[in-house]
């Protein structure tokens, strides 16, 4: 998702990349309402394509259906945070076993380039950007353990905790920090299979901590997803009716 898709990618893949991107990057928020009526007029497509679209967001944990309520992004409550991060401690440390012996310098190059973008996305103040590339590094980490159901199971997670930050920068804090990110792969570099699930653990931790406060009620739709001004310019409300 970091790099733009191509001009002629079918609607249906574009709406979805769209919505995808708006989400990681905090421009949807945790409890927006996507009507399926306003994504259509957005795309100049039918409904029965919004759906699928949404089924498929829906999949990747990014969107809650509620039966004749409609589709939210997804909101996780406490506890649901509470058991996303305890199931992502196992899952990762599990990640950084597998990695400890056997990480290949080419692995470990890409880590880093990911990590320095990260930082670079920061010091920028690219937030989107970072936020992006935070959540893309976990999972390039399961995708270099090998294990596909892995991946599948981290992404899904990695997503929906990621909907936990706020849009909302306090006091310069880094929900999930490229600091961090560096002492887990220094310790991988070292092949010290104890050390990087420590590392691992510690960051994880940090990262539940630093949940900030959910975004303010007000959004614009077409803006989020970077289709221009509404037309007579009424915002919508990013609430559950």
């Amino acid at each position: 998702m970091l790099s733009p898709p191509p001009a002629d990618i079918a609607p249906e893949e574009r709406m979805y990349l769209d919505v995808y991107d708006a989400i990681m990057s905090h421009r949807l928020t945790a409890g927006t309402k996507l009507t399926e009526q306003a994504l259509g007029e957005i795309y100049g497509m039918a409904r029965h394509h919004v759906r699928r679209v949404l089924a498929r967001l829906a999949a990747d944990g990014l969107v809650d259906l509620e039966p004749n309520r409609g589709a939210y992004i997804a909101s996780p409550g406490e506890r649901e945070a509470e058991d996303m991060f305890e199931l992502r401690q196992v899952l990762e440390a599990k990640v950084m076993d597998k990695l400890a012996g056997s990480l290949t310098e080419a692995g470990h190059r890409a880590l880093r380039e990911l990590i320095a973008r990260e930082r670079d996305a920061w010091m920028r103040g690219d937030r989107p950007l970072w936020i992006r590339l935070s959540a893309d590094f976990h999972i390039e980490l399961a995708k270099l353990a090998g294990n596909g159901l892995l991946v599948d199971t981290l992404r899904r997670l990695v997503s929906r905790t990621t909907l936990l930050i706020s849009n909302l920068d306090t006091a310069g804090q880094q929900p999930c920090s490229f600091d961090e990110h560096a002492a887990v792969i220094d310790a991988l570099r070292d092949r010290d299979g104890a050390r990087a699930q420590a590392q691992m653990a510690r960051h994880l931790e940090q990262c539940a901590c630093r949940m900030l406060a959910r975004a303010p009620a007000r959004f614009d739709l077409r803006s989020a997803l970077g289709k221009g001004a509404p037309p007579g310019g009424a915002p919508g409300r990013r609430k559950r009716e």
